[in-house]
């Protein structure tokens, strides 16, 4: 079986910048931890990404908060998190949930059984809307949320998503 794991959304715009929280900055060492326990070859990263027009998409008109705009310091995977996976599959999404990552990794499951564990940002909407994608493209994979390398926009709210998760038959590691 083989092990792959996600870092969700580990931006400077999440961590310290626009949209930046302490609990998120203090994620990034164990993030980082975590990353070194994987060979180089089984970790995928996605990137929240906006264009300039982000203000008028819809995202924007609920969270009128300029973020992770295509090319932009806040777009960029944090230097320490970018630094431990040098050679990631990098996915870019343009909203919460990367159907692109989840049929990527639907089509290496084909070919051998994969295990899948995510960590990163925000527990309560990028994480969440993954797990649960990439529990509907492969029902029998298992996939585990790393509990203490995520953080959500609030703490009550992350618990919430983690709540979710585990009701949906993710597996939660603390």
């Amino acid at each position: 079986m083989k092990k792959i794991l996600i870092v969700i959304d580990m931006q400077n715009d999440f961590v310290d910048g626009a949209l930046g929280t302490q609990e998120a900055q203090a994620i990034v060492d164990r993030v980082e931890a975590k990353i070194k326990t994987y060979p180089a070859d089984c970790v995928y990263a996605t990137r929240d990404t906006h264009e300039e027009n982000y203000m008028e998409t819809q995202e924007g008109k609920h969270l009128p908060v300029p973020h992770c705009i295509r090319g932009s310091r806040g777009w960029q995977i944090c230097d320490r998190i970018a630094s431990a996976m040098p050679s990631a599959v990098i996915i870019d999404k343009p909203s919460f949930g990367s159907t692109a990552l989840a049929e990527l990794l639907r089509s290496e499951s084909e070919k051998e059984e994969l295990e899948i564990e995510l960590v990163g940002l925000c527990t309560d909407i990028c994480v969440v809307s993954n797990a649960l994608l990439l529990k509907a493209y492969m029902p029998e994979t298992i996939i585990q949320v790393d509990a203490s390398c995520c953080a959500g926009v609030t703490p009550e709210s992350h618990a919430a998503a983690l709540k979710t998760m585990e009701m949906c038959q993710i597996r939660l590691a603390v």
